[in-house]
């Protein structure tokens, strides 16, 4: 891999619109490098074996059993609303009908 250059951080410092100082700029050439070799690193991982995965650790859904019981009767959960339609909340529109 080629040398990372003070112009070549200049010119990715334009692509992404950000102005940087000349202290940001040698500054950037050096980290800029350090991230470029990490992901070198990273690409020459020996991966040939290692099945793909959508996460690391296994995904273990917490559910409970549908069960029914006992709960607010529709007069109940209305009986606070200030304003209700066909056993609904009824609220002030905010949006346009279009």
């Amino acid at each position: 891999m080629s040398e990372l250059t003070r112009a070549d951080v200049a010119h990715l410092a334009g692509l992404a619109r950000i102005d940087l100082s000349d202290a940001e700029l040698d500054k950037m050439v050096g980290e800029l490098g350090i991230i470029l070799e990490s992901v070198a690193t990273v690409q020459n991982a020996p991966i040939a074996d290692v099945e793909p995965m959508s996460h690391p650790m296994p995904l273990v859904n917490v559910t409970r059993a549908d069960v029914v019981r006992a709960s607010l009767t529709p007069e109940q959960a209305l009986a606070g609303a200030p304003e209700q339609d066909q056993q609904r909340f009824s609220v002030p529109r905010i949006l346009d009908a279009e």
